[in-house]
């Protein structure tokens, strides 16, 4: 983990990278894919959001205070954001779709002031800040 500065046209300006963004985005699809079908089977994702406990660091949810039925529930209504065309499987296509909304709606969140946060290497987070102060970089 580390402190970074951020604020919303980081994150908007990596989004709109398109090689940056399909590529890193391509990358954690790549890690889920454990069969490396091609497909994110709701196992594959649940068990990756399960262990990062998505619910409980970015939704407020006491994962540890729900009944594990409703967890569940929890993880398959997230899920299903991922897939847009309800065949129970998520492709690569609808992977980069929901992630982009994801980070849009980060970026609006953290609107036009730079703020401080931590952030978790390798996470979308960090890659962006770190594609920024690469160009900021190349630019003096």
């Amino acid at each position: 983990m580390s402190v970074e500065i951020l604020d919303g046209s980081t994150v908007r300006s990596f989004v709109e990278d398109e090689f940056a963004f399909n590529s890193t985005v391509d990358g954690r699809f790549a890690a889920l894919d454990a069969n490396h079908d091609g497909l994110l089977s709701y196992s594959e994702m649940a068990r990756e959001l399960m262990s990062l406990r998505v619910l409980e660091k970015h939704f407020g949810v006491d994962e540890e205070a729900v009944k594990p039925d409703e967890l569940a529930g929890l993880y398959r209504g997230l899920f299903a954001r991922f897939d847009r065309d309800g065949s129970g499987e998520v492709d690569r296509d609808e992977f980069r779709a929901e992630m982009k909304e994801v980070m849009l709606a980060v970026a609006n969140g953290l609107g036009f002031l730079p703020v401080q946060m931590v952030v978790e290497e390798g996470s979308f987070l960090k890659i962006a800040v770190d594609r920024e102060l690469g160009q900021l970089a190349k630019a003096a």
